[in-house]
């Protein structure tokens, strides 16, 4: 059965990419947008500029440090040793869930849920592994640590964001001078921003560069550029003009608009954090059916990205968000709370923060989750009333559905792609 894939081999890749290319564009219309829709929800920068930034730093987190969470998605939730004798089937799978996560993404992004990619390709290589090779090909053991991180990751971005948002109203919005108390912490926040950006740079992108850094290097390295950005941001505020009227409500807007300067940070660090971590749930399946096939149907258990791999889904990722990303952007930014710079800030910073901790440890999380429990836990900081509990719903709903959808859709182009070339 060797046979099929050296016959096919080119035609087999060629798919797999165009189909890889595809899941990517769905990532970039879907996921890309959350990580923007808290800074355009809470006006800090417009959606011509969240592209741009989108675009820079999803490529550039997508390109430098997309390699780590692919080993996860290609090879932990399978087992290969069911797919020796047939590698041809781990192919055909791996195609057939690039294009179901793909078309399920599309959809829901037409229709603005915020679902998420994550649910969406291991769904589909649960679904055509299970029905398709055998129930015993699933580590379930690995999916259900999956499952468990889907609560886990929401709640622990929900509960950083609540305590940041409550730190940055006790230091700042209930003080006498709120403006004064801005200029004086905002340059903390900003390091601690800078910091866990930085963080992710040294300790996972630049190794796939070929720079190596120890851990005590990396943390000093990513401490000296958060007390850099801390000094360019405080003379960045300093110059911010702002008027001195009295009134409470004068200042509370220049405070915000201080936050606004923060906004536009944490959005660079949302979309790099994201495009590290989600890249590989369009280039994860690829490179596994470029490695079985280039390789006349080995299944190796680490697999060198080919070069052109990363680029392709850094190139899709950008395209999805700038041509259909509008409509998940005002679900996340504007329908389930009402967002502030300040109040954007904090649920930003606690998911990139998530991201930065669950992408460290290889978990392939869901960036759409954490970043909606930051959203709602900024949302219950103000209080239930806060929060659009209608929007919420549907959200979870689609969440749901997710699952299902990507292992029914699997399961049906398995066996048609099977047909085509068994």
């Amino acid at each position: 059965m060797v046979d099929v894939l050296i016959t096919n081999g080119p035609w087999l890749i060629g798919i797999a990419a165009a189909f890889g290319f595809l899941m990517a564009w769905g990532i970039g219309a879907n996921d890309v947008a959350n990580a923007m829709g808290t800074s355009v929800g809470s006006n800090a920068i417009t959606i011509k500029q969240a592209i741009i930034i989108a675009m820079i730093f999803e490529f550039a987190g997508a390109y430098l440090a997309g390699g780590e969470v692919t080993s996860t998605i290609r090879n932990g939730i399978i087992d290969p040793a069911y797919f020796t004798e047939a590698p041809q089937l781990l192919v055909y799978g791996m195609i057939a869930s690039l294009l179901a996560a793909g078309i399920w993404l599309v959809v829901a992004s037409a229709l603005g849920w915020p679902v998420s990619t994550t649910h969406s390709i291991v769904g589909a290589i649960i679904g055509f592994a299970a029905v398709g090779v055998s129930t015993d090909a699933v580590i379930w053991g690995k999916v259900g640590g999956i499952v468990g991180s889907w609560i886990i990751t929401p709640a622990i971005s929900g509960f950083i964001a609540f305590i940041l948002f409550q730190s940055v109203q006790k230091l700042i919005f209930n003080t006498d001078n709120p403006l004064a108390n801005a200029k004086r912490y905002v340059p903390f926040y900003m390091a601690l921003a800078g910091f866990i950006m930085s963080l992710v740079t040294i300790t996972k992108g630049l190794k796939h560069v070929g720079i190596h850094f120890s851990s005590v290097e990396a943390y000093g390295l990513a401490t000296v550029i958060a007390i850099l950005i801390a000094i360019v941001g405080k003379i960045v505020i300093s110059r911010l003009k702002m008027s001195d009227k009295a009134d409470r409500q004068a200042h509370f807007g220049n405070v915000e608009k201080v936050f606004a300067v923060l906004m536009v940070m944490t959005a660079c660090c949302m979309a790099f954090a994201h495009g590290s971590n989600d890249v590989a749930n369009a280039i994860g399946p690829l490179a596994a059916v470029v490695s079985v096939v280039s390789s006349g149907g080995e299944i190796a258990s680490k697999s060198a990205l080919v070069w052109w791999i990363l680029p392709l889904g850094g190139i899709g990722i950008v395209m999805g968000l700038a041509i259909f990303g509008k409509r998940v952007m005002q679900t996340i930014g504007k329908n389930i709370t009402h967002l502030t710079p300040s109040r954007g800030f904090a649920a930003e910073l606690a998911a990139a923060t998530t991201v930065v901790i669950a992408s460290g440890t290889g978990l392939p999380i869901s960036t759409t989750q954490t970043l909606v429990g930051a959203v709602l836990g900024v949302g219950m900081a103000r209080g239930i009333a806060a929060i659009n509990m209608g929007v919420v719903r549907n959200i979870v709903v689609s969440w749901v559905i997710t699952l299902p959808a990507g292992a029914g859709l699997s399961i049906i182009f398995f066996y048609m792609i099977k047909g085509i070339f068994g």
